[in-house]
């Protein structure tokens, strides 16, 4: 079986757009991927037909809203294969996901001279709240080195985590460079030296199976809209027995039991961090993402992207003065590259003028760029809906930008 391409795109209204009169080409997906109709359907659906508040209404609506928002959670608790539906966590993204585990797990777990360990690889989301945790409890945090080539040795893993770890974070798939990480390998070096393990599937989630429990991953965070689903919705996946040991994150709304002046008490999982109305309509049509990907078939999703990113690398390698960043053995859909003696931003302006759209900059990465020396990169990054064709489209408004910029 292949996927039916044409299918697909057609069920993305916004890839008949005309951007600057041209065909719009998005090749910006690593940043965020678009809508299909299906997804927008079940927002506008929600709002129109059965919007209320959940959790607490004895009415129809609020019962009908409090079914779909729970069904959704067991849908990722199936999607991933956690153990219970209350290690279902729904944030506002990954980065509230990874702030959420900062601000409780590390203000228990971790004290003064305890390490952390993340990669040289990680966007800022990953590195930021682990500092400011460093800053106040006088940790250390210490960085997997970065390889030529984008990925990272399981050697420099090995002498870096040890018995001072207290929690390992790391990115599954680079936004910068598209490199996948040794997540297994990862995750039995840190259990082995008595630290958890923190996923950051946020580039992971839409390309290719994920499963907790066959990784025995402590925590897993994305974000709805890298699935095709409406952004301001995440998720943190955590072990329950975890979960229930660390304090709650923020107060008032569905995390409170029970409310006087003497004190509060804390409710149970899931609800005791997820505080106040959360987006509820988000939530559902995340829900309709992950089944548009699942009806899909992500085993083909995968097989797709693989193809067109081994087609667009070779491609891309043949445009003279292009250098490629991030050439690891193991990649997803992204490609990082720049022109010699042309500025990114340039790069993408004149693309922009063509219809294609791609990212430049640092990616919200820049210790990526501090360790190959260069200020940013432009980035193509592929989703299931993007073709060969427009790979060509690519590649000849490189050529033109090129001619126009030497």
């Amino acid at each position: 079986m292949s996927l039916n391409i044409a299918q697909i795109r057609a069920d993305f209204p916004i890839l008949q757009e005309k951007i600057r009169g041209k065909q719009l080409v998005y090749l910006d997906n690593g940043a965020s991927t678009q809508k299909p109709h299906a997804v927008i359907e079940a927002e506008k659906y929600y709002y129109e037909h059965q919007y209320a508040n959940i959790h607490r209404g004895v009415h129809y609506l609020s019962q009908i809203g409090t079914d779909l928002y729970e069904n959704v959670r067991k849908q990722i608790r199936q999607f991933i294969n956690a153990k219970h539906d209350h290690e279902i966590i729904f944030t506002k993204g990954t980065t509230n996901a990874i702030n959420l585990v900062a601000y409780t797990f590390g203000r228990k777990f971790i004290n003064e001279g305890d390490e952390i360990v993340v990669t040289e690889m990680e966007h800022h989301s990953n590195i930021v709240p682990w500092q400011m945790l460093c800053e106040e409890k006088k940790c250390v945090l210490k960085f997997i080195p970065l390889q030529e080539d984008g990925s990272i040795s399981l050697e420099d893993a090995e002498r870096l985590i040890t018995s001072k770890t207290k929690l390992v974070s790391v990115v599954y798939v680079s936004n910068a460079l598209g490199t996948i990480n040794p997540i297994p390998e990862l995750i039995a070096i840190a259990h082995k030296n008595g630290a958890k393990i923190l996923v950051d599937a946020a580039q992971a989630i839409q390309h290719f199976t994920i499963d907790v429990r066959a990784l025995d991953a402590d925590f897993l965070v994305f974000s709805g809209h890298k699935i095709y689903g409406p952004t301001g919705t995440g998720v943190l996946y955590g072990k329950e027995e975890i979960l229930n040991e660390m304090p709650p994150y923020e107060g008032g709304g569905d995390m409170i039991k029970s409310v006087s002046f003497k004190g509060t008490t804390y409710n149970d999982l899931p609800f005791k961090f997820e505080a106040g109305t959360p987006n509820i309509a988000g939530c559902i049509a995340l829900g309709t993402a992950v089944k548009y990907v699942q009806d899909t078939g992500i085993e083909y999703i995968r097989a797709y992207e693989t193809e067109l990113l081994q087609y667009a690398t070779e491609q891309l390698s043949q445009i003279e003065g292009l250098k490629l960043y991030g050439t690891a053995k193991h990649k997803s859909s992204v490609i990082s590259f720049l022109m010699e003696g042309i500025y990114p931003y340039d790069v993408g302006v004149l693309l922009d003028n063509m219809g294609i759209a791609i990212r430049t900059g640092h990616h919200c990465a820049q210790p990526v760029m501090d360790h190959y020396g260069i200020p940013g990169t432009c980035r193509a990054s592929f989703a299931f809906y993007n073709t060969k064709e427009e790979v060509y489209v690519l590649i000849e408004g490189i050529l033109k930008a090129k001619k126009m910029l030497s």
